[in-house]
């Protein structure tokens, strides 16, 4: 089948008929879903009942951005909210049981939501490491400061995604917690030796490195590539998250439409898959953005085919869960983590 190498977005709560049109004839590979396109439950599984069936593909990935605390896009009143990653962190140095405890059920709890309406692929665990005086973007996302302990609660949060049938998607790598902007709006630059950068940053990914998916990263490390981010760089696609890391999964770009990235979304589309990026995510919906990104984007073949097939394959079947039981004890330690902090 004929399918291109990107990820998109829709505009709104149902499909218009160019969407329709579009996705019928660009074919890509999966779609990704925000607040603008969620209401109710019934909604959102027919929204992506009807992606599926406009590219004929009923295994089609759907994804979402559901990390908990301030990156839901599927929330209350309709869905339950979930703790921040920073509650799992001071839950882990009270004891490194109760942290990834927690992390687990939260994931699984998440993956329960997500698979009741069709989505497959979730954007988490982060490994991001912040550190002080870095944009607040990451901030409380985060799993902590110390490399090993991020790496730890990432692989409870992967488990309990994969536990309830949906796929992780690792990010930002090679790592988002020194950039001092916000990437949505422009593009920052860590000037941070690379010896520093392999102990802290680099080191939380490379324990989940085994994750099907992975997601870069719009931030330029100096020490690696003075002009380009990691999202177009092919020094630090190759030599440090092929490399260094050993990522040898599915990698697709954070979402090119963001002001980081430089030039026409045309450009930025063809400088990623240049650089290595198996996969363009492109998010907002915009008509005209979504044309330039299919007309610049080449059918799945070589190994980005390989690694997209491997991905979905890793997909297994939701696990038994006692829902009402798992909330409750997920409560009870995050009330626990309220202590230590009141």
């Amino acid at each position: 089948m004929r399918i291109k190498a990107f990820i998109s977005g829709v505009g709104g709560l149902t499909l218009t008929e160019d969407e329709r049109v579009f996705l019928r004839e660009e074919q890509p590979w999966g779609f990704i879903l925000f607040k603008r396109n969620v209401s109710d439950r019934a909604q959102v599984a027919s929204l992506i009942a009807d992606l599926r069936q406009c590219v004929g593909r009923p295994d089609a990935p759907v994804l979402v951005d559901q990390e908990g605390g301030r990156v839901q896009r599927l929330g209350p009143p309709v869905w339950p909210s979930y703790p921040r990653g920073s509650v799992f962190a001071q839950l882990y140095d009270r004891t490194p049981d109760e942290g990834l405890r927690a992390a687990y059920l939260s994931a699984r709890l998440i993956a329960a939501d997500l698979a009741d309406v069709g989505f497959t692929v979730d954007c988490l665990p982060l490994a991001d490491v912040p550190v002080a005086g870095a944009d607040a973007v990451i901030g409380d996302r985060a799993y902590g400061t110390e490399p090993a302990k991020v790496a730890a609660i990432g692989r409870a949060v992967t488990d309990g995604l994969c536990a309830g049938g949906v796929l992780p998607v690792l990010k930002h790598i090679p790592g988002h917690g020194r950039a001092t902007a916000d990437t949505h709006f422009q593009l920052p630059t860590v000037d941070t030796p690379l010896v520093e950068l392999e102990r802290t940053d680099f080191a939380a990914f490379r324990p989940l490195a085994d994750l099907p998916m992975a997601m870069t990263a719009h931030v330029v490390f100096s020490a690696l590539d003075r002009a380009q981010p990691a999202t177009t760089s092919a020094t630090i696609i190759q030599e440090v998250i092929r490399g260094s890391i050993s990522f040898q999964g599915l990698l697709m770009s954070d979402d090119v439409s963001m002001n980081a990235l430089q030039g026409t979304i045309a450009e930025r589309t063809r400088a990623s898959i240049a650089a290595g990026c198996d996969m363009i995510l492109h998010c907002n919906g915009d008509p005209e953005e979504m044309r330039a990104v299919a007309a610049n984007t080449p059918l799945l073949a070589g190994q980005a085919l390989e690694r997209a097939k491997r991905a979905l394959a890793a997909r297994k079947q939701p696990q038994p869960l006692d829902r009402e039981r798992a909330r409750a004890e997920l409560d009870e330690l995050v009330s626990r983590a309220g202590a230590l902090t009141a």
